[in-house]
């Protein structure tokens, strides 16, 4: 050897010019500090921290550097004062002290950068990073040198090699540090400059760090940086997640898809799940290549350690072909090992890009279609099931991209293994070829099952969510009726069925588990004996090599049943979707549009036919009709219940399909429904409604819709936040805050269905004549439908329906004189008032001079008045850390968490086993083919055999018993939080949007049934592998801890340091989620509406931009996973090869070459394992948020009891029918004013109470309290003498009925709908359809009762509805009734009818009504006014008219002037 050469490489020389720079560069930094120190003045600098990139991080180092080598310079001291000295130890001593020093003036100097900081550089001073950089090559080196040196001289390991293995470990984080900042300063930079070249970039937000990353920083993912330490200094909200690439964006992506759609549909009904496939993968195929380009590398690389591993064996027993032919080996697998990781990291999270804009895609071309459905096709798909398409379906489309390349590299990594087979055992890989290809056959029938089950499981999914989304909407009738607990059996029946499949698809999850992952060990025994039967010897470097190829192919034979199982979830999906977008849509050659100012006609309809349905069985819903509207005519339409009004708006609409004839409309349409459709958000924007802000035309709408009142009470104003469907308004507000709305388009085309039902007499006359219809739109064409008699007069045109067909037309005088249908509704509204006939000429005098009194509204005691509050507040998102409590709840949900132990119990038996094979493998073969076995073949296989049984059987208890937990911790979770849900009071429904409980029922429920007990079962066992590795490899070189033990360390803080952000950003994905729910599900139910303004593409830039905002915190979550894991794998790789370097360095002959073999072999593996682990903690972390959001649900305030049995009402209860009200004061919370302010009045038993009162003097609120949905603050009420609130909401509320407002059917038949709860005959439902002029009609039907009921009753008309509520009093029949505005939604004479029905079934029972309609409450007993939560007045009505001056009189004169001189106009 060359002494010059060894003269470099000896310790004692380089520790020797360690200690003399350490010397130069103490002195160096000393003089640095000082001058910096007196150049600063520091009164002058204002003390702040300081900016360099990991700064504690840093500074900790520096003192953990100075730490050590002082503990390594106090223990030489005492060490060789009593052994005597030496160079060696001299050298060792200075070479620690001078260490000690220099760390810690670094540690100082560092220090001194805070304090004396007057700018927010982000780099450390060049002196620091050159330090940095120079110890950490030096340390290296000297790490070489100890090896070279200590395998020459064959001594024990000095302490050299302790203390340069601890500064390289050191070295390499200051160094990353030391160059790192350039990227963290450019993301800074790039963060602040870049809004302001992006025109697309919003005030407030930050641009994509993605997009004009460098070649290097994408790479190493260096772009997340800034994110990931942002997340560290605080809590991440939305605006600071940076926005997507335009590349990545749903706005640039989702046009691209629907052109590929649409052309690849036929003419757009016959698109396929297939079609539908190709127009995905034309929006990522770059991805899709460059992923499988990368995917392809991973494979090969992955190859290359078990090829290498037979010389690795070779070379430990002694056979060496080459000098250094140890490190070569080394440094082929280091770089296979660091070029695997590359790819498989830009592998993965290309393909989470991809699968995120696929998603995204697949979600807007779903809400398009749900904006052009037609009427017909809508009753066949709910809003549930289209909700289910867009939460679930296209979520699992998007999730597809993890396995779309595993079907084609499960057969390249197969060949590639079978060829290394070949090499090493010959002919015997034709054994492994026929079994690997009988594994993969077996997947077919599995595959067809799995199919089955999933296609099982989402129909019974769609089901629930169906059922669950229309009860979420109709609660508050449920909890009016006391049927909550039946319709929430009736989702628990379908969470049955559910169940079912669900049970049977985890099993057959856990039979597929059995096979796959015994799958490797079947192989490779069937090899083994194989060889044995024809002579081919087993070597153990063969053997190992061997046991190596079989590992690699482990990965994807144990994924390939949840590739396939994937593969036939996304058919099922796609296939679902496909047969959603070829639903019929609206036919937009329904109706001509023609530009304003073409031709003096606004509307004209020529022989036209239409029907809601196609089918030929079906009758056309309207005959014959033939109108012509010119422009600026004031058009009424009428008739009786179910006569097709409605019908005849929806095809001037285009809504209605047409069999024949012509429609043409002139110029814009706005069009008010006679359901209220009230979007979440701001009345301002209800009513804008996508259109600028005119403050003066808008606060002329506010006047004319008698809205400025409600808005001055509000604390808000027209800034409140309005609940879901309006919930926190009265039904009179929101019908005039949709009159608002179609006001402020000003369009030249009026359709009002029927909006003056909702509000009382005097607001709709207002609205009528004072402000709205004859005066603001005086010069609009104006078709309204009306009920309202006194309304028609003012028409110049009048339109009579009956059966569909138009049967007078003409003005009123005239069709009044020609008698027919129209003299019979007239006839039926003189009739209700001559009962005013009586009333003094005097009572209308006065009449004339209070029509100019307060015209305006209060707010509506049901609309929540007063506090500083919006009702409803962005979701609340638990932060920090997801408890451990959280883990330990869901773990011991199942059984109390017993069969855990079982389970790790299998997986760690499991493991031992199969190193335990391995082992066994290793050291019973030959070394070489001159040395003898230890043991005969036979008893070499018949071992392995036994071992590789017991591993099979300890997969399938584990598979059994982890599905089993699984299921039962699903079922009682979704149990606990429905029962919570329904079980809540009606304050909560009214403040949380139906989308947030719907994410929960379906999202988060999916979560906990299909991913959270399996990814927390992968983390599990992946932990125990990862601990098995550890423990062969110390076994082969415990010298390898010293390696492990800092990695570990390491591996820990990156986890640490990365998942503040992580968990956030998974948190704000899950609430971001809830608005795309909820804009989804809205613009569902108000399709309608938004058509007929031609708002469809406002609307679908909404969802593209929610749509955004849930992609960009998933976005950004997956590169930061992905940012983690690469640094993991790079520590993997390093301490692989430092093990590796170790193995070769060692003198021949000190460890078993098969031992190390093994542990190689095992090693191998560990880059992948240890990766996967982290990524399986944060991805847990990120899904165990759904369990957290479940049990958020399940800890809902519950309201009282239902039952209390010890004060339980006698069962005749109420006999008398006697509501006693006392001093009652009524708030809607703590922290809000009174809306009822101490009311007292008794209605006496059987008597029928009228109650009225301006909008917003507290009717609603009084009969809310009265059910308990809302409880009162102070005073009481009693019924037949027992307080309402000492005894059980269910006990109350079955003994009450009422007849609400909005009248409600459910998806059913007839027969459930009159009667849920199953408790009368077919007889007596026939009985209470005849007395509500229902019988007739369903009669006509084919199915009878159980004739269908679609989503909401909407095949029913709003009158028939209503008749059902009326039919459903009549078979309860209780001895207290209430009426809230039951009428409004019918014509006169079917009001007359109804109260003559009451009138004669209810003669005893106490009626309590609220009504509109003054004629309504005239017959009744007594009176009750109301006026700001106070009686105004209470007595009967005659004694009430008799006084002209009576706030009833006031009424009442009122309305019968109107209608009189209406009726003789």
């Amino acid at each position: 050897m060359n002494p010059a050469t060894d003269f470099f490489l000896n310790p004692v020389f380089l520790h020797g010019c360690v200690a003399s720079i350490q010397f130069v560069f103490l002195f160096f930094i000393f003089v640095s500090w000082a001058s910096k120190r007196f150049k600063i003045d520091r009164t002058l600098v204002p003390k702040q921290s300081h900016g360099c990139l990991f700064y504690k991080q840093t500074l900790c180092c520096s003192l953990v550097l100075s730490l050590f080598n002082l503990v390594l310079c106090f223990l030489n001291t005492f060490y060789w004062y009593r052994n005597g000295w030496t160079d060696e130890k001299i050298v060792t001593l200075l070479h620690a002290a001078l260490g000690a020093l220099v760390w810690l003036f670094v540690s100082v100097y560092l220090h001194t950068l805070v304090s004396n900081s007057s700018t927010e550089s982000r780099k450390y001073p060049f002196v620091l990073r050159f330090w940095w950089v120079f110890f950490f090559l030096v340390s290296c080196y000297s790490l070489v040198a100890d090896y070279v040196y200590y395998k020459r001289t064959h001594d024990s390991v000095s302490m050299f090699f302790v203390s340069d293995s601890v500064s390289s470990f050191m070295g390499l984080f200051l160094c990353f540090v030391g160059l790192s900042y350039k990227t963290e300063e450019e993301s800074q930079n790039h963060s602040i400059e870049e809004p302001l070249l992006n025109s697309g970039v919003s005030r407030g937000e930050l641009a994509s760090t993605y997009e004009n990353a460098s070649f290097f920083s994408r790479l190493t993912f260096s772009w997340m940086n800034s994110v990931i330490a942002k997340g560290n200094k605080k809590t991440l909200d939305l605006e600071d997640v940076p926005l997507l690439a335009n590349i990545d964006s749903v706005k640039e992506v989702f046009p691209v898809l629907l052109d590929k759609v649409e052309s690849l549909s036929n003419g757009g009904n016959q698109i396929t799940a297939f079609g539908l496939a190709k127009g995905l993968l034309y929006i990522v195929w770059k991805e899709v290549v460059i992923t499988g380009l990368l995917a392809l590398t991973y494979a090969l690389s992955s190859f290359v350690g078990p090829y290498l591993i037979d010389s690795l064996v070779q070379y430990l027993n002694g056979h060496r072909d080459y000098e250094n032919q140890g490190f070569v080996l080394v440094a082929a697998f280091f770089v296979s090992k660091i070029i695997g990781c590359l790819a498989q990291r830009h592998w993965w999270f290309k393909l989470q890009q991809a699968g995120i804009r696929v998603r995204s895609a697949m979600v807007s071309v779903i809400f398009q279609k749900g904006l052009t459905i037609s009427g017909q096709s809508k009753q066949g798909n709910s809003s549930g099931e289209i909700i289910n398409f867009m939460a679930v379906d296209a979520e699992r489309i998007g999730y597809f991209g993890w396995h779309m390349h595993d079907y084609w590299l499960v057969l390249v990594q197969v060949a590639v293994g079978l060829a290394l087979l070949y090499k090493n055992l010959g002919l015997a890989a034709v054994a492994s070829l026929i079994a690997t290809v009988c594994v993969l056959l077996a997947n077919l029938p599995l595959g067809n099952i799995q199919e089955k089950l999933q296609d099982d499981l989402m129909k019974s999914k769609d089901k629930r969510m169906k059922s669950t989304s229309e009860i979420l909407k109709n609660m508050r009738i449920l909890k009016l009726q006391g049927w909550e607990m039946k319709f929430l059996s009736k989702i628990i029946k379908l969470r049955g069925e559910e169940e079912g499949a669900l049970k049977k698809y985890m099993y057959t999850l856990s039979l597929n588990s059995f096979l796959f992952w015994g799958a490797p060990t079947v192989v490779a025994g069937i090899t083994f004996a194989t060889c044995l039967l024809v002579g081919i010897p087993l070597e153990s470097g063969k053997v190992l090599s061997t046991l190596a190829t079989f590992k690699i192919l482990e990965e994807p034979i144990y994924n390939l049943p949840d590739s396939i199982s994937i593969f036939f979830q996304t058919k099922v999906s796609l296939d679902r979707i496909a047969t959603f977008l070829r639903t019929k849509d609206i036919d937009s050659n329904a109706i001509t549009k023609v530009p304003q100012g073409s031709s003096s006609t606004a509307v004209e309809i020529i022989n036209g036919c239409f029907s809601w349905d196609l089918a030929p069985s079906s009758n056309p819903t309207l005959k014959d009709i033939n109108i012509r509207v010119n422009q600026g005519m004031r058009v009424a339409v009428c008739g009786t219940v179910g006569s097709g009004k409605s019908s005849l708006l929806s095809c001037i609409l285009g809504e209605v399909s047409k069999i024949s004839g012509s429609v043409k409309v002139e110029g814009s349409k706005a069009y008010v429904a006679q359901s209220p459709w009230i979007q979440s958000g701001m009345i301002e924007d209800n009513i804008l409604f996508g259109r600028e802000m005119d403050r003066e035309r808008f606060e002329k709408v506010l006047e004319a819709c008698s809205l400025k009142k409600d808005l001055e009470v509000l604390s808000f104003g027209d800034q409140t936040v309005i609940g879901e469907r309006g919930i926190n308004l009265s039904g009179g507000q929101k019908q005039r805050i949709q009159i608002a709305r179609a006001l402020y388009q000003d369009a030249d085309i009026y359709l009002f269905d029927d909006p003056f039902s909702a509000v009382d007499a005097h607001t709709g006359s207002h609205l009528f004549k004072v402000k709205c219809i004859l005066r603001f739109l005086e010069s609009k064409t104006v078709i309204y439908i009306t009920h309202q008699v006194e309304f028609l007069p003012a028409a110049d045109l009048i339109l009579v329906l009956r059966d569909g067909r138009i049967t007078q037309a003409g003005k009123y005088d005239d069709i009044l004189n020609s008698g027919g249908d129209f003299m019979g509704l007239v006839g039926a509204h003189k009739e209700a008032l001559s009962s005013i006939d009586s009333i003094k000429t005097s009572v209308q005098q006065q009449a004339n001079s209070s029509k100019n009194t307060d015209d305006s509204q209060n707010a509506e005691a049901n609309g929540i008045p007063g506090p500083k509050a919006q009702l409803v507040q962005e979701e609340e998102r638990k932060k920090g850390k997801v408890g451990f409590s959280v883990y330990w709840k869901y773990v011991t949900t199942a059984y109390g968490g017993a069969l855990v132990p079982f389970i790790i119990l299998a997986q760690v038996l499991f493991q031992a086993l199969e190193i335990g094979s391995n082992y066994w493998m290793a050291w019973a073969s030959s070394r070489s083919p001159s040395d003898p076995a230890p043991v005969t073949g036979s008893t070499l296989i018949i071992v392995y055999a036994g071992l590789a049984v017991g591993c099979a059987l300890c997969i399938l208890a584990r598979g059994l018993l982890l599905a089993t937990a699984a299921y039962k911790a699903a079922t009682h979770l979704f149990h606990k939080m429905h029962f919570a849900i329904f079980r809540s009071p009606m304050s909560f429904f009214d403040s949380t949007p139906s989308g947030r409980i719907l994410n929960r029922a379906s999202t988060d429920q999916s979560a906990v049934d299909m991913s959270v007990p399996y990814q927390i079962g992968s983390f599990v066992f992946a932990v125990i592998q990862l601990l098995g590795i550890i423990a062969v490899m110390s076994q082969a070189a415990w010298q390898a801890i010293i390696i492990v033990i800092p990695i570990a360390g390491m591996c820990i803080w990156l986890q640490q340091y990365y998942l503040p952000s992580a968990r956030e950003m998974a948190r704000i994905a899950g609430v971001c989620k809830g608005p795309v729910v909820q804009n989804f599900s809205e613009t569902i139910s108000g399709a309608t509406t938004i058509r007929s303004f031609d708002q469809q593409a406002r609307f679908q830039n909404i969802n593209l931009k929610l749509n955004d905002d849930f992609s960009r915190p998933k976005f950004y979550l997956a590169a930061a996973r992905e940012w983690l894991a690469f640094h993991l794998d790079m520590l993997s790789c390093f301490t692989f090869a430092a093990f590796l370097t170790f193995l070769v360095s060692i003198p021949e002959g000190t460890i078993d070459p098969s031992i190390a073999g093994v542990a190689a072999t095992y090693g191998l593996t560990l880059s992948s394992l240890q990766g996967w682990i982290v990524w399986n903690l944060t991805d847990l972390e990120n899904k165990i948020i759904s369990v957290e959001r479940i049990f958020q649900y399940s800890s809902i305030p519950s309201e009282p009891p239902l039952v209390i049995e010890s004060n339980r009402p006698y069962d005749q209860w109420p006999s008398q029918g006697e509501v006693d009200i006392r001093h009652l004061q009524v708030r809607y919370a703590p922290h809000m004013p009174l809306v009822l302010r101490g009311l007292t009045c008794t209605f006496s038993g059987g008597k029928k109470t009228g109650i009225v009162g301006r909008t917003g003097s507290g009717k609603s609120t009084l009969i809310q309290t009265l059910f308990r949905l809302v409880e009162p603050a102070a005073g009481q009420i009693l019924i037949d003498g027992i307080n309402i609130s000492t005894i059980g909401l269910h006990d109350l509320r079955s003994r009450l009925s009422i007849i609400p407002q909005d009248p409600t059917m459910f998806e059913g038949t007839i027969r459930s709908n009159l009667d849920p709860l199953e408790e009368y005959t077919d007889d007596k439902i026939w009985e209470a359809l005849d007395k509500c002029q229902l019988g007739d009609e369903v009669r006509s039907k084919e199915g009878k009762l159980d004739s269908p009921v679609s989503e909401n009753g909407e095949n029913w008309s709003v009158g028939q509805r209503q008749l059902v509520c009326l039919g459903r009093v009549l078979l309860k029949k209780t001895k207290v009734l209430v009426l809230d505005e039951a009428t409004a939604s019918v014509d006169t004479a079917t009001d007359g009818m109804i109260q003559q029905t009451l009138g004669k079934h209810f003669i005893d029972s106490t009626v309590i009504m609220i009504a509109h309609r003054i004629t309504s409450v005239l017959d009744s007993d007594m009176v009750l006014v109301l006026e700001q939560g106070l009686v105004d007045e209470y007595d009967s009505p005659k004694k009430l008219l008799e006084d002209d001056s009576s706030s009833f009189a006031k009424l009442v004169a009122e309305y019968s002037m109107r209608s009189n001189s209406s009726i003789k106009s």
